[in-house]
């Protein structure tokens, strides 16, 4: 009998430094989400993306599914029209770790930040 061994789920390997605070406009993003339900009992999400210098709320999307993909795509738009971000900073949920956002990182040569696990004060920004 052959026992196949599982390798454990590949992870983003963002920094996750402690993250000096922003002098500009457009140096250092941050993205959160927050939930609600619909009357119905049908949940969904709405994408906050924040300019930590200013602290403008840059776009709100609002969707009952927003994969990884969807993140990267939305990130897009928002570099034609402000510009890119040096620093995006988010926690460490399955669409921010996704793939899609990882190879987003990767071509457009924006770091991406990992707040620590369990410690959702480091995004304070957003919430």
């Amino acid at each position: 009998m052959t026992v196949r061994k599982r390798s454990g789920r590949k992870r983003a390997l963002g920094t996750r430094r402690p993250l000096a605070l922003p002098s500009r406009p457009n140096e250092r993003w941050s993205l959160d989400f927050v939930s609600d339900a619909f009357t119905d009992g049908r949940r969904f999400r709405v994408l906050a993306v924040v300019d930590d210098f200013t602290r403008e709320c840059l776009c709100l999307v609002a969707d009952t599914s927003l994969s990884g993909a969807r993140l990267a795509r939305e990130q897009e738009s928002l570099i034609t029209k402000r510009g890119k971000p040096r620093t995006t900073v988010s926690d460490n949920g399955t669409e921010m770790t996704s793939m899609a956002i990882l190879k987003w990182c990767q071509e457009t040569q924006v770091e991406w930040h990992y707040i620590a696990p369990g410690k959702p004060m480091q995004t304070d920004v957003v919430e």
